[in-house]
């Protein structure tokens, strides 16, 4: 049996209708930007693996890190124990963060990430004696999987069946360019009128909904309307953080700095999963008491795990240097070229770039779906192409690994241009 044919036998995947959907490419091997199936077909991973590969597959860097620390202790329990690489990741991350940033709380992904915020949140006023059980969020923002970050996120179909079960979110509209007062309208309004606990967003970029952007400074007048009410802050930098946006982290362009930060994805360079959510001194004091029920009961079986902790210092590390930075420059004028060329397309109803992202919305005849006709079309196209690139609806963008070549890039960018004129 082949290992698509195996997969089919016992496997159940992410966002996938199995009934409907193409069957999944078995990956063999990596290497920098590319990728190579069962069938020994090359593709150019255009998107990093859903955003956690910045250096490239198979880094040495990365992998010497891990193996090393394999050698010297590969896990410890959290829990009454703490270890040298966990210190150093919190070191590390102290001196890039926005400084009123004192305090790192290590889990396992993206999604618990968030989790851990909006719980910290809400339990904040609790411990404080103040009831506010209401969360802020943007419309079709995206945070996770799991249940609090689930009802935070706002894309129908992901949510749909589990109504009536989640915490209290309200949405306000994003501040796109045009419509800023709209949306401190719209957030005001919310805190005049319910018991709001905290506001979380995706800054500058809302990746699932289709690197939907907007301004930094109107992020940073909603984070002031929240502050002058003493409504808490949650950054989601999830997608956003460790050089995306041309900045180690989106809110680098933020004139304001939000009480906690989501970090996962590229953290440990797309090797072993592990998150932190960041928090300011008064939120962990707030936690500090002598009542035990006052404490964050939240953790997991390999949180602060030393072999996660060694990857995510060597991909700090990486990202740090001169090449990477050189690197995220170079491709974003890439990005900038490209746009100016795409732009004038009939086809093209918009295209807009930050940092190392990249997007372009298709003309289409009819209101498309995230999942819809001209997606799949879309996506069977690039497949076919060998180029690895995953469009929500009618929207397709770019996300690649800091290391993708000239070459390579301007394969994706040929193969996007052949694709418009296909549809």
């Amino acid at each position: 049996m082949t290992l698509t044919e195996k997969d089919s036998q016992y496997l159940w995947h992410p966002y996938t209708q199995h009934k409907t959907s193409q069957i999944p490419i078995a990956i063999s091997k990596g290497e920098g930007a590319l990728l190579w199936d069962e069938n020994n077909k090359e593709y150019i991973d255009a998107i990093a693996s859903w955003w956690v590969n910045p250096f490239g597959h198979s880094n040495k860097f990365i992998a010497d890190a891990i193996y090393k620390q394999l050698t010297t202790l590969e896990h410890v329990l959290f829990g009454g124990f703490t270890h040298e690489p966990a210190i150093k990741v919190a070191e590390k991350l102290m001196e890039i963060l926005p400084k009123n940033q004192q305090k790192i709380f290590f889990s396992d992904n993206g999604s618990t990430a968030v989790e851990v915020a909006i719980k910290v949140a809400l339990q904040y006023f609790f411990n404080k004696g103040e009831k506010r059980t209401t969360i802020i969020a943007f419309e079709n923002a995206f945070h996770g999987d799991t249940f609090a970050a689930m009802a935070a996120s706002g894309i129908s179909f992901y949510t749909q069946a589990f109504q009536g079960m989640f915490i209290d979110v309200v949405r306000i509209p994003v501040p796109v360019k045009g419509r800023e007062q709209g949306s401190f309208d719209a957030l005001e309004n919310v805190i005049q009128n319910h018991n709001c606990a905290g506001f979380i967003f995706e800054p500058l970029v809302q990746g699932a909904a289709g690197m939907v952007m907007y301004e930094p400074e109107a992020l940073a007048e909603l984070i002031k309307i929240c502050k002058k009410n003493n409504v808490l802050t949650i950054a989601d930098e999830v997608m956003t953080g460790f050089g995306k946006t041309g900045k180690t982290f989106a809110m680098d362009y933020v004139d304001a700095d939000p009480d906690m930060i989501c970090l996962s994805k590229a953290l440990t360079g797309g090797t072993i999963p592990m998150a932190i959510t960041t928090f300011t001194q008064d939120i962990f004091d707030a936690f500090y008491d002598d009542d035990i029920n006052k404490a964050l009961f939240h953790g997991h079986t390999f949180t602060a795990n030393p072999t996660g902790c060694a990857a995510a210092l060597a991909s700090i590390d990486l990202l740090q240097t001169e090449e990477m930075q050189v690197n995220i420059n170079r491709i974003n004028k890439s990005h900038l070229e490209f746009q100016k060329k795409i732009e004038s397309n009939p086809k093209v109803i918009t295209a807009r770039t930050l940092g190392v992202i990249f997007a372009v919305e298709i003309k289409s005849d009819s209101e498309e779906s995230y999942y819809g006709s001209m997606r799949t079309k879309l996506y069977n196209f690039f497949i076919d192409k060998g180029v690895i690139l995953r469009p929500v609806g009618n929207i397709v963008y770019i996300l690649p690994p800091y290391i993708m070549t000239d070459d390579q890039l301007q394969k994706v960018y040929a193969t996007i241009e052949e694709a418009i004129e296909m549809v």
